[in-house]
């Protein structure tokens, strides 16, 4: 890394450090359920969020499958490379909502730890296999400078299933426009083509992958990121999101 971009780097960091200090004397930490101080989500609201029962085909979304795999009415047709997506929540819940929002988009770092809460109480109603390794979603350099961190590695980091994560073997070699700004799936399509890479792919051949997003609307990125693990030897890709849109 340049100079110029190591101490890009470092002023972005302390600015975004000064805000959220500025950020919070204005507007003090306070529970996006109940309003109690002090917590983003406290444990009341917390045990209040829903967690799927069952998991959708995540192609058409109808029939019910195992851990959200891919129902046999859409196998043949279907041009997603995951081998599943795992949804812990539903999106259109209030607190939720709000909560991803504050999250991406607010950039509240601290809501890591209760979604990936979320996440893991999920976990215990799947019977989803054995995975060698977790992978998030990665950001392009330029976005997480922007951000501040990358909200997915920090999900998983808090996940803590006690599996080797690995947040630096699939990369964004491609800067692109926001997937929220586009609902046309061949336009999110086109926009992330080529846009992944795999740096080792020792690191992935013959391994099982748990891929990490936070949320899910047609399943092109986390489609576009398999796929690029799958030509690299990924023995299998199942995904593990909050949320689907």
């Amino acid at each position: 890394m340049s100079k110029t971009k190591l101490w890009l780097n470092k002023f972005v960091i302390a600015i975004n450090k000064t805000l959220t200090i500025v950020l919070d004397a204005l507007f003090p930490v306070r529970c996006l359920g109940c309003g109690k101080f002090d917590e983003w989500i406290c444990s009341r609201c917390h045990t209040r969020l829903p967690i799927l029962t069952e998991q959708k085909c995540p192609n058409c979304k109808k029939h019910t499958t195992k851990n959200g795999e891919i129902c046999p009415a859409c196998l043949k047709n279907s041009n997603q490379t995951f081998d599943g997506v795992f949804v812990a929540s539903y999106y259109h819940d209030p607190l939720l909502k709000k909560a991803i929002h504050y999250y991406k988009y607010r950039f509240v770092h601290d809501l890591s730890e209760p979604l990936a809460l979320l996440l893991a109480q999920a976990l215990q109603n799947s019977t989803l296999p054995t995975f060698d390794i977790i992978i998030p979603v990665p950001l392009h350099s330029r976005r997480e400078r922007w951000r501040g961190f990358n909200q997915v590695s920090s999900l998983a980091k808090e996940l803590d299933l006690q599996i080797p994560l690995i947040t630096d073997i699939l990369i964004r070699v491609r800067y692109t426009v926001p997937q929220v700004k586009m609902k046309n799936k061949n336009d999110r399509q086109k926009n992330l083509t080529n846009a992944f890479a795999i740096k080792n792919k020792s690191q992935v051949k013959d391994k099982n992958i748990l891929l990490i997003d936070d949320v899910i609307t047609t399943g092109t990125t986390l489609s576009e990121c398999s796929m690029v693990l799958k030509r690299s030897g990924a023995k299998s890709v199942f995904c593990l999101v909050l949320a689907r849109e």
